[in-house]
């Protein structure tokens, strides 16, 4: 925990889509300073017409490398989310070779109840995490 889905723009090779997880995984591991395999990750992957990200107004334009990575994750702190929003990019900029201007993040908070990992139990609750 934190859940992150990826959507991306059909074309990219198994191995380029390895990558991408790694990196976002790493940026993950240095913003919240969680346990190396706490890690879930779900790619969806669209034809170009099926994804449309423009800029809301700050006036540059994406192209079909676009990443749009969503979160769900426990509350962090602002220092936290911003934290992760650069070392996200700056692991794909390095290890991927996507621009910045290409990956939008967006996290969705929830609670410790809304998490079950399995055995039909809530751990944060239970104490097992």
């Amino acid at each position: 925990m934190p859940l992150l889905r990826f959507d991306l723009i059909e074309g990219r090779t198994e191995e380029e889509v390895k990558q991408l997880l790694d990196a976002a995984h790493r940026g993950m591991l240095k913003a919240f300073n969680v346990p190396e395999r706490d890690r879930y990750q779900i790619v969806h992957q669209h034809p170009a017409h099926e994804m449309i990200v423009e800029d809301t107004g700050l006036g540059f334009v994406r192209s079909n490398d676009v990443v749009m990575i969503s979160i769900t994750s426990k509350q962090r702190t602002e220092e936290q989310k911003q934290n992760l929003y650069t070392y996200i990019v700056e692991e794909l900029q390095t290890s991927c070779g996507i621009d910045p201007k290409e990956i939008m993040i967006s996290i969705t908070v929830n609670g410790d109840a809304d998490w079950s990992f399995g055995f039909g139990k809530a751990q944060f609750l239970t104490g097992d995490l």
